[in-house]
């Protein structure tokens, strides 16, 4: 068997932690995703998977295989698309889906570093929330930002891990006093994104430690900005994925709560329906998996307290 296409498949089960959910998104039969994994298995001599009757987790090799395999598949797919791109100058449109917020601020930047290198090609950007279908939208791919991705029959390359994390004005601060413990959040005005907790629950990790709090405030949306303003303006304590609130924390708009306590990451994906992209798609997607490679500052997030250069 092609080891690339077993390293293709064992990534697709790491991912979903499901042989089941793997095989939807893959497209093949579950046995066809089990007999891979165990070609895989024998040809390492390890065992990648510790499987109970409700998990699959990672063994100690499969956690090293799935760092490592990822970079080997990034390597053969920059090689392929460097051997692909000689042959003629790419050209043509590309259709991508996005949400407002991420497409405006941080997907356009990257679009014109990209076009600076391949300026026949074009790009239009449609707003999706999550919920645009990408084929009656006639896109090539969209941009998910999420805990994990919901439709598991959706082809999709992960492009970036961000943490997320929790923030207030100094005003609201000052006013109302720092939460010291995810408890604590009862008795503060959270503001809300209803899609990414549409049931008002924060999740938080410390160690080995995990937390579920039930939250409300004066304000819910599934507009990320909004949410952020109104923690600007001093309404209350909110989350968000680091990029959106990087240059905040930076100026000291916005201060960083309860650091100790780390929220559930997101995943930035790109979601497709067509194994066979286009060379433009293709090499839209390395860019910007290696232009978001380069935002350091959106996956750590400071310290309570702490100011940015």
């Amino acid at each position: 068997m092609d080891r690339l296409h077993l390293i293709r498949t064992f990534i697709a089960v790491a991912d979903a932690r499901s042989f089941s959910a793997a095989a939807s998104r893959l497209r093949v039969s579950r046995a066809s995703v089990t007999k891979q994994v165990a070609a895989l298995e024998a040809t390492l001599k390890v065992r990648l998977f510790d499987r109970t009757t409700h998990a699959v987790n990672l063994t100690d090799a499969g956690a090293a295989l799935l760092a490592d395999g990822a970079r080997l598949l990034d390597d053969f797919e920059a090689l392929k698309l460097g051997i692909r791109s000689t042959r003629s100058a790419p050209s043509g449109t590309i259709r991508i889906g996005t949400p407002p917020s991420f497409g405006t601020f941080h997907l356009v930047p990257a679009i014109e570093a990209f076009r600076s290198t391949y300026p026949d090609i074009r790009i239009a950007l449609s707003n999706d929330d999550g919920s645009l279908d990408i084929v009656k939208s006639g896109l090539d791919f969209s941009i998910r930002i999420a805990h994990a991705l919901r439709d598991a029959s959706m082809i999709s390359r992960l492009l970036m891990h961000v943490p997320q994390v929790l923030v207030a004005a100094p005003s609201y601060l000052d006013r109302r006093g720092m939460p010291k413990a995810p408890r604590d959040l009862a008795q503060h005005n959270c503001l809300v994104h209803s899609v990414k907790a549409p049931t008002g629950i924060w999740q938080f990790r410390r160690g080995a430690d995990a937390f579920r709090v039930r939250v409300s405030g004066s304000l819910s949306s599934n507009f990320g900005d909004a949410i952020r303003s109104a923690a600007l303006v001093g309404a209350g304590i909110s989350m968000h994925p680091m990029y959106m609130v990087d240059d905040d924390i930076r100026s000291g708009g916005l201060r960083v709560v309860m650091a100790e306590y780390i929220p559930t990451s997101l995943e930035i994906r790109a979601v497709y329906t067509r194994r066979d992209l286009p060379l433009r798609v293709s090499l839209f997607l390395e860019h910007l998996h290696g232009w978001l490679k380069g935002k350091t500052s959106w996956t750590a997030p400071p310290r309570r307290g702490e100011r940015r250069a």
